[in-house]
């Protein structure tokens, strides 16, 4: 099976600039969405998922910086990519438009081969994030963003919670975590638990494991111990 094409909206008041950008990423095989203006851009990214949002940010009724505020306000679009088109030459407006959440733009007059080279280095940056940031130790893989768990390839299923668990141990090998510490790392203030609920999730993650890496410290904590 052939992976997804990533989606990309493109937002700017030109279309020659649409029709242009649009032709190289469908080329460069994205699948591509436009929108000419700020109102239609934040109606179109809420209505779909998309990987990666471009905004210019001189547009009429709400200019880029104003729609990159409100998606990055909401939960949904905490991880979505944002890059900025711009023909201000005031570096002000490119600090401004980064401090409001963007992670990268693209000055015009827009060089189509600089643009492609820039949003391809973004998907290979978050590609190389999302593999750093999976833990490998012996059999055990535990990727955080897609909350799997895997012992010798074979996937393991695990409650958030028991993920989450596993994960924190996970992150520092041979370190003792104390049990305040798990409590407010895993739990947080989310509801009100005990030792006791540390104690029955550290057993079903062993028992789903199947794998001996969770030692207990008595009167302490625990520590990954693989």
């Amino acid at each position: 099976m052939e992976p997804a094409r990533k989606k990309i909206l493109i937002a700017d008041d030109e279309p020659d600039i649409l029709e242009i950008i649009g032709y190289h990423l469908n080329r460069e095989g994205y699948e591509v969405t436009t929108a000419k203006d700020g109102d239609e851009a934040l109606m179109k990214a809420k209505s779909g998922q998309f990987d990666l949002i471009i905004l210019d940010i001189m547009m009429p009724k709400r200019n880029g910086v104003e729609v990159c505020e409100i998606l990055r306000s909401q939960p949904a679009f905490k991880d979505t990519l944002i890059m900025f088109l711009t023909a201000l030459n005031d570096e002000s407006a490119h600090v401004k438009g980064l401090e409001t959440g963007a992670d990268d733009y693209v000055s015009k007059p827009i060089s189509p081969k600089i643009l492609m080279s820039r949003v391809n280095a973004l998907f290979r940056r978050i590609k190389k994030d999302a593999e750093d940031s999976v833990i490998k130790i012996g059999a055990l893989e535990i990727d955080p963003v897609k909350y799997e768990a895997r012992v010798e390839n074979k996937p393991v299923i695990l409650a958030k919670k028991e993920f989450e668990l596993l994960h924190l141990l996970a992150s520092k090998p041979g370190r003792v975590f104390l049990r305040n510490e798990i409590l407010n790392q895993v739990w947080g203030n989310e509801v009100i638990v005990g030792d006791r609920t540390i104690d029955v999730h550290i057993r079903k993650v062993r028992q789903k494991l199947g794998v001996d890496c969770i030692s207990t410290v008595k009167g302490v904590g625990y520590k990954f111990d693989l």
